[in-house]
């Protein structure tokens, strides 16, 4: 079992994190049929582009600052409630504005529940700044003008999501110098609905210190042996994955062919209850579908801390709180089926 392992998560978009629990009371709260986003009690859709509809839906259901405070506090409770210590949100001032609340409003009701959370819980939390390449290059510009400078102590990342197969990296690489030049940490969606080529065109142009997702490196085997070389820490979401039918089962995901090869990885729930999984979940995954040993799970959440977008100070505090944790128990080469 792994309930008793700290954890971390590195790779969570917040409006994706919505319980469905939440988004019925929002629904009832604002009038809005919920028929249009779930069915029984999970969220409603069949392929990417319906997630992207029904995710979009969810996301209409939080309209003010209060409403964020609470999504994100909901959320990072259930985390602390798994042993996570650290997690990092991927936020889009672009929707704050889009629902006329406001990019900054949007922002402060976040960091108020990130605040509330920590306050209660004891669970530190970063905030990446996402670009949505469906909305094209100048409003994924924006976004890394809008981090870049609001100077916010909690916005240490910059990130690009949404739709992988509109348009191209390059596109979009004048935003990741903005971002780059201000001092945020680079993460980027590629390697998952798209193949290794993406995977490819994000080191060549972005030159990020982490990928969301990037499993589908695993169809080029020179491109895992540059991942190694590079150290580019991948933030994997196998619930995700498999449920998007990137890959059509667990017994198949190459998470362990990516951790055998040597390449940095991680475990992250991505959106969980659109994909009726969770962080806690995941874990468990790991360890009883996919087979890996204590050691294995401690060593991807331990890469989670090392690659956060953190000062020096508050990873060091973080490092050793975990493995404080680890050497309590013992770092044990044993398989936790």
């Amino acid at each position: 079992m792994t309930a008793n392992l700290l954890k971390a998560e590195i790779h969570c978009h917040i409006e994706g994190a919505a319980p469905p629990a939440l988004a019925l009371a929002q629904a009832q709260r604002y009038g809005v049929d919920p028929a249009s986003f779930m069915q029984g009690d999970g969220y409603a859709w069949t392929d990417f582009a319906e997630f992207i509809e029904a995710y979009d839906r969810v996301a209409a259901l939080f309209r003010t600052r209060q409403d964020y405070a609470l999504l994100t506090e909901t959320y990072l409770a259930e985390l602390a409630a798994a042993n996570t210590i650290y997690s990092e949100i991927i936020i889009s001032p672009d929707h704050g504005d889009r629902i006329d609340l406001g990019a900054d409003a949007y922002l402060d009701g976040i960091c108020e529940g990130i605040h509330a959370a920590e306050e209660k819980h004891g669970i530190v939390t970063r905030i990446i700044v996402t670009g949505e390449r469906h909305f094209g290059p100048e409003s994924v510009i924006n976004a890394a003008r809008y981090a870049a400078k609001c100077r916010n102590p909690l916005v240490t990342g910059f990130n690009l999501a949404g739709e992988e197969r509109m348009n191209r990296v390059a596109d979009y690489a004048p935003a990741f110098d903005i971002a780059r030049d201000a001092g945020l940490g680079l993460t980027i969606h590629a390697g998952e609905v798209c193949g290794a080529f993406s995977v490819r065109d994000a080191l060549d142009l972005v030159r990020p210190a982490r990928i969301g997702h990037g499993v589908r490196c695993i169809e080029d085997s020179e491109l895992v042996q540059r991942l190694v070389e590079e150290k580019v820490v991948l933030e994997v979401c196998p619930g995700s994955n498999v449920a998007l039918n990137v890959f059509p089962d667990f017994e198949s995901h190459p998470l362990a062919q990516l951790v055998a090869a040597g390449v940095r990885v991680c475990i992250n729930s991505d959106d969980p209850p659109f994909f009726r999984t969770s962080l806690a979940r995941e874990y468990e995954v790991a360890a009883s579908i996919m087979n890996f040993s204590t050691a294995q799970i401690n060593r991807m959440t331990r890469t989670a801390l090392e690659s956060a977008f953190v000062d020096e100070a508050t990873r060091q505090a973080l490092l050793a709180r975990f493995d404080k944790a680890v050497d309590a128990v013992g770092d044990r080469d044993t398989n936790l089926a």
